[in-house]
């Protein structure tokens, strides 16, 4: 079966530190790529795998930001997205960020 297409996004060429940096600002979001990160095991996820107490539009919105900036890549099945961290392209682009995300301390 053919995956969908993924949901507009930049070129990796095109992903912004600046872009990045402000959608990992959010505590929420950050909290969203961690989990991906860490512990996902397939290739995507739909908003209720996370499990936040937060209503679906916050949820989309967060979503949304993530993916304009880059960061994760989102598809569409039916009337469900489902999102994964674009792994490789921002290692290609910003190496070592990632494994700043999922060592942080702070948690």
């Amino acid at each position: 079966m053919d995956l969908p297409e993924p949901l507009p996004e930049p070129a990796v060429d095109e992903i912004r530190l600046e872009h990045v940096f402000a959608a990992l600002s959010d505590p929420l979001r950050l909290e969203i790529v961690r989990k991906l990160l860490l512990e996902s095991e397939a290739f995507d996820h739909s908003c209720g795998w996370f499990g936040f107490d937060r209503p679906k539009s916050t949820l989309t919105h967060h979503f949304k930001v993530l993916r304009e900036a880059g960061v994760t890549r989102q598809r569409q099945y039916g009337l469900e997205r489902r999102s994964h961290v674009r792994t490789d392209d921002l290692n290609a682009r910003f190496p070592g960020l990632l494994d700043l995300v999922t060592t942080d301390k702070r948690r």
